[in-house]
This record gives C-alpha cells, sequence and structure tokens, in this order.
C-alpha cells in the first residue's frame, strides 16, 4: 500500500507543478505586453502658450425725454376740453446713448378709438414743431407758450396718429437734442357728438443705430 501511495504521489506532484508554473508564466507574458503598450505613449515635451485677449464692450442706444427749464410738466392731463381749447407743452429728446444713432423717429398712438382720434376734421388735431434751439417759453405755468428764436420746423401735423422721421435730429449724436413742442387742439367745428369722450395720446420717440462697420 505504501508503494502503491508513493508512485501516485510521484505521478501528481510534477504535474501540478508544471501546472503553476505555466499559468505564472502566462500571467507574466500578459503583464509584459501591457507594460510594452504603456510604455509607447510615455514621453517628454516642453510647450508654451501665449493667448490674446480683447475687451468688448457694446454701445447703449439710448434716448430720453427732458423738460427744459421754464417748461410745464409733463405728462399733462387736459380735462374739460371744449371746441376751441389747446395744450402746447415743451419737450427736449436727448441722446444720452454712447454712440449716434441713424435717424429718430416720432410714433404717436392713443389709448382707445373713437370720435376724438377717427374724426380727421373735428377730432383732436396734434402738432409736433421743432426749433433749432431752446424755445423761449412765455405765458403762464398752466397754460404755456413758446416762441422759436432759430428756425421753426413742423415735424407733424393731423390727427394723434402716425409716425414720422424727424429731419436731421440734433439727438442722432450722443449728448445732442432735439427742442420740440406739441400741440394739442379741438377744432371749433367739434359738436355735441364730441362731449363726454376720452383717449390717451402717446408720443414715442426711437433712435435706430447706424449700421455696424469693421474695426
Amino acid at each position: 500500500m505504501r508503494s502503491a501511495a508513493r508512485r501516485w504521489l510521484a505521478r501528481r506532484v510534477p504535474v501540478r507543478r508544471r501546472d503553476t508554473v505555466t499559468k505564472v508564466l502566462a500571467s507574466l507574458a500578459v503583464l509584459g505586453i501591457a507594460g510594452a503598450v504603456a510604455g509607447l505613449g510615455t514621453y517628454g515635451a516642453f510647450s508654451d502658450a501665449a493667448p490674446v485677449t480683447t475687451s468688448v464692450q457694446s454701445a447703449r442706444v439710448d434716448l430720453t425725454i427732458g423738460v427744459p427749464s421754464g417748461g410745464a410738466t409733463i405728462p399733462a392731463p387736459a380735462s374739460n376740453f371744449v371746441p376751441g381749447d389747446s395744450m402746447t407743452r415743451a419737450v427736449d429728446v436727448v441722446n444720452v446713448g454712447t454712440v449716434p444713432v441713424a435717424a429718430v423717429t416720432l410714433a404717436v398712438t392713443t389709448s382707445n378709438s373713437n370720435a376724438l382720434v377717427t374724426n380727421a376734421a373735428n377730432g383732436l388735431q396734434l402738432t409736433v414743431r421743432r426749433c433749432s434751439q431752446a424755445w423761449t417759453w412765455n405765458g403762464s405755468t398752466s397754460a404755456p407758450a413758446y416762441t422759436c428764436g432759430g428756425t421753426e420746423t413742423t415735424v407733424l401735423s393731423g390727427s394723434p396718429r402716425g409716425s414720422a422721421t424727424v429731419i436731421s435730429p440734433g439727438s442722432a449724436t450722443p449728448g445732442g437734442r432735439d427742442h420740440l413742442v406739441f400741440t394739442l387742439a379741438m377744432p371749433t367745428t367739434a359738436g355735441n357728438t364730441f362731449q363726454g369722450l376720452s383717449t390717451v395720446v402717446n408720443l414715442t420717440f426711437t433712435g435706430t443705430q447706424l449700421p455696424g462697420a469693421p474695426r
């Protein structure tokens, strides 16, 4: 029995050792391949970066409405208007932006539609005038009047709806301004159908930028 056991051990031990050695060598071969692949991407190099930075600030197009010295305050509500009444107020359109504008336009709208607005002959009449210099104020605070000591032009006249372009506006350049007066009047021909009507008249001045250009 002992001889048989020794022969059995002699047969089994070499086989297990060969298997173990084979497995270890195979593992080392795999590690060797992986190390060779990793070594292909390992190298040293000098580098440098030269950045270019540019500061960009966008322009600001900004028109504002100002009341000239001595003028009546705005907005100016007018109540109990009767045929023959009128109201005149002065405003300055000022360019407080950072760039010139190509054009200044005026748009006139109303809050509703009734005979005050739709009746072109007997409804409200709006006139917007411009002076090449500041208007001279006279009259009273509640009923001011204005005189142009320079060149006077009419920007818009007629129904309190529509639009117009301000020709050669002073407010085209930053810091520039346009001296304007607007008058709302009810014709003496307005009859009883105009009693008790109301509307809000809005005057909006818009500046449009000059086209962009290479810098």
